[in-house]
């Protein structure tokens, strides 16, 4: 039996962007996961330890999030290669990157990009 795990809104400081000045002001950036594995035998044994911890998660999306990139593309795809890394259970990964008020000239909510591994 699959399951899924989802992680929504998880909102760091970080330094992304293609202008310089992006990286030394910084912004506000949400990331949200879906990640899919196989249960196994984690519900059944009601074992954190076999299961793809969501703290654990969160501390790798949080440390990815401290290396800066020029595009939110490259964020989401470090942030799943570094999952699929930590956890090869994970069978699949939809991984959302939100930059919260870009610099557009105008009032904008975000912009986000979405990847799926």
């Amino acid at each position: 039996m699959k399951y899924t795990i989802t992680l929504q809104k998880m909102e760091f400081r970080a330094y992304h962007g293609c202008y310089d000045l992006e990286q030394k002001v910084g912004n506000r950036f949400t990331v949200d996961l879906q990640l899919t594995t196989e249960l196994g035998r984690v519900a059944e044994e009601d074992s954190v330890e076999l299961a793809v911890n969501y703290l654990t998660v969160y501390e790798v999306v949080r440390e990815v999030m401290t290396h800066t990139q020029r595009t939110i593309e490259r964020v989401a795809m470090n942030i799943i290669e570094a999952l699929k890394e930590r956890f090869p259970q994970i069978e699949g990964v939809k991984c959302t990157v939100a930059k919260l008020a870009p610099p557009l000239g105008g009032k904008l909510h975000s912009v986000s990009v979405t990847l799926e591994a």
